[in-house]
């Protein structure tokens, strides 16, 4: 795979284990918040070999529970399913975070057991999808991603990154009656960044986010806002 980061410790990024991230380069999507936009491109310098990574794992395995592979988009690197399947024979767990571009990837990896938990970042609402990521794509494949992980019998969620200039409660409303009352679905407040393709995007008030969590609550109780 084509890796640019690799964080040793995390504590957040894995629900209830103690994991590392290896963060992938090149992402299909251009969201213009999007927090890791050095990575959106494929860049030749500052690589990180798997050799490195690997040295690491085999040291660390009895003390870490697992692996997050983020990115950028890792479903579109070409050697996924042979870095995770090493990961996975020294024993650790997996944990993808994905944009769900790539359905038949992700059933790959359904189907073969390569991944124990799977976090899925919906944009926003369908009609819209474009407005965010900034090209045209095949709405379907989406949806597609969507049912392959709700079907499946492993930990997984979704979850949507807002912002005031592009987000509304109605937005995520048609986003939870896609997924049903019964599904995890986390949103999470857009941060102002150096990283950030746009800076003109606007985080919604703490104030504001509790009565975004207390509508959509009423309804579909599994909705959570990280970090109130």
């Amino acid at each position: 795979m084509i890796i640019s980061g690799f964080q040793k410790l995390t504590l957040l990024d894995y629900p209830n284990k103690l994991a590392c991230i290896v963060f992938t380069q090149g992402c299909n999507f251009k969201c213009a918040y999007c927090q890791n936009s050095d990575l959106l491109s494929i860049k030749t310098e500052g690589l990180i070999d798997e050799k490195e990574i690997f040295d690491y794992l085999e040291k660390r395995k009895k003390v870490l529970d697992g692996v997050v592979i983020t990115g950028g988009e890792p479903t579109i690197q070409p050697n996924l399913t042979l870095f995770i399947q090493r990961v996975k024979d020294l024993g650790l767990k997996v944990k993808l975070d994905t944009n769900g571009s790539n359905p038949e990837i992700i059933k790959k990896l359904l189907k073969e057991d390569l991944v124990d938990y799977i976090a899925m970042d919906i944009k926003t609402d369908f009609d819209k999808y474009g407005d965010i990521i900034k090209i045209n794509w095949n709405m379907d494949n989406i949806k597609k991603s969507i049912k392959l992980i709700k079907e499946s019998t492993i930990e997984h969620e979704f979850r949507t990154t807002i912002n005031k200039n592009d987000h509304t409660i109605e937005d995520l409303r048609r986003i939870c009656e896609y997924l049903g009352p019964d599904e995890n679905y986390y949103i999470q407040n857009f941060e102002q960044s150096d990283y950030v393709l746009d800076k003109s995007l606007k985080s919604f008030s703490k104030d504001e986010l509790i009565k975004i969590e207390k509508k959509l609550k009423k309804e579909f109780p599994n909705v959570k806002v990280r970090g109130l």
